[in-house]
């Protein structure tokens, strides 16, 4: 891989989101709110603990709500997401 450079040159190497865990994720909505590229959405955890599509007829079923990765090909790696998130519930990778 070719190294990436920042505008003043220095090397610059990109942390690609990779998974969010939702038994630490709050769903608080940070990483969404900073995050311009559609990468994340939120969810449900139902009482199985499954992660579901939220569904306005569903809502007692919904044990909480949690962030979870909508578009990951769309993650430039800029980390703001981690910068902001108060649980550290995201695991972020570099391109292999």
């Amino acid at each position: 891989m070719t190294a990436l450079l920042t505008r003043g040159g220095r090397e610059w190497v990109p942390d690609y989101l990779v998974s969010i865990d939702p038994e630490v994720c709050i769903g608080c909505g940070r990483c969404f709110k900073v995050c311009g590229r559609d990468v994340m959405t939120l969810k449900g955890v139902n009482e199985d603990g499954d992660v579901v599509d939220l569904d306005d007829d569903d809502d007692d079923e919904i044990e909480k709500r949690v962030m979870a990765i909508n578009d990951a090909d769309a993650c430039i790696g800029c980390g703001a997401c981690a910068r902001v998130c108060p649980t550290n519930c995201q695991t972020h990778a570099a391109a292999a």
